[in-house]
């Protein structure tokens, strides 16, 4: 483990099991994005300078986006998308690979966890993240998944959790 005090992972709930859905229009869609992005900037302003995103649909790629947004005023940040296998997308269709694609390109770091797809490949960059991070953002549904062993994980090794409720924002 290489944890470094300045550096802060975002997880979150894939869209399906957001209330929303993949609705990004959706007023409760948007209140989360702001308070997503009050977070970050909330770290940033507090030394965090390096932040982790497992680039999986939904909340990842919004933090990537809103990373990439607030860069503009804080050049300094790196951004590193953490990838856990080479086919991450396959499955996913035309806009969502554009999109996914778009974001990889922009970012600072690219780190690729394994070549194929495996059962436990998602466990692994998520654990890779928390291991390197003082700092665990998590937008959680409250259900069980990927996420709510994330913050597990994250809470076991002692790290410090924002919680951001996945539920209705208004």
């Amino acid at each position: 483990m290489d944890t470094r005090k300045d550096t802060c992972c975002v997880t979150g709930s894939r869209p399906q099991k957001l209330p929303f859905g993949f609705d990004e229009a959706h007023p409760d869609c948007a209140a989360l994005k702001k308070r997503l992005r009050e977070e970050l900037e909330k770290s940033i302003k507090s030394g965090y300078a390096h932040f982790l995103s497992g680039c999986a649909l939904g909340v990842d790629q919004w933090a990537l986006e809103l990373l990439l947004d607030l860069k503009k005023c804080y050049p300094h940040i790196k951004i590193e998308a953490v990838i856990p296998c080479e086919n991450q997308d396959l499955k996913w269709n035309l806009a969502k690979k554009e999109r996914y694609r778009s974001l990889l390109v922009r970012c600072d770091i690219k780190t690729m966890l394994q070549s194929a797809y495996s059962p436990d490949c998602m466990r692994k960059r998520n654990q890779y993240m928390v291991d390197r991070s003082a700092l665990v953002i998590a937008v959680w549904n409250m259900q069980s998944g990927g996420t709510k062993q994330t913050v597990a994980y994250a809470k076991k090794s002692g790290k410090a959790v924002v919680l951001i409720p996945a539920g209705a924002m208004a």
